[in-house]
């Protein structure tokens, strides 16, 4: 009797955090992750970590942005799927909040029915949306 399969979605800073400075994930979000049978990472959270590399918003994050998708790899996470269903579903979403990112990351999340596992309290509440922190 096989269980249903689960699946989590990181946030850009839950990933980060998870390959960087996973002691700053909460126990909750690091138990999800352990007991998930995939991890997904989106290819908005690539985008948004080079672009604020780009403009100078996280520095840090400099030297590690072309190892990105091996860094992503060696964790044997998986990308998470872009689909015109989820650009759809981000941008016409009756939610007020503005931001691309969180709101393609969100919408990938509720299209695949993943769980998404981030401390951004702008994502508590919103329906078809389960999130961990």
């Amino acid at each position: 009797m096989g269980g249903a399969v689960s699946a989590v979605l990181l946030d850009t800073h839950a990933w980060v955090w998870s390959f960087s400075a996973d002691h700053l994930l909460s126990p909750a979000a690091r138990d999800e992750i352990a007991g998930a049978d995939a991890v997904h990472v989106s290819p908005i959270s690539f985008f948004e970590i080079g672009q604020k590399v780009r403009i100078g918003k996280w520095p840090e994050m400099a030297g590690l942005v072309q190892e990105l998708p091996k860094i992503l790899e060696g964790q044997g996470g998986l990308n998470a799927p872009f689909t015109p269903e989820i650009a759809l579903r981000a941008s016409l979403w009756e939610w007020p909040h503005r931001d691309p990112f969180d709101r393609l990351i969100a919408a990938t999340a509720m299209v695949s029915g993943m769980t998404l596992i981030s401390r951004d309290e702008v994502f508590a509440g919103q329906p078809d949306l389960r999130v961990i922190w």
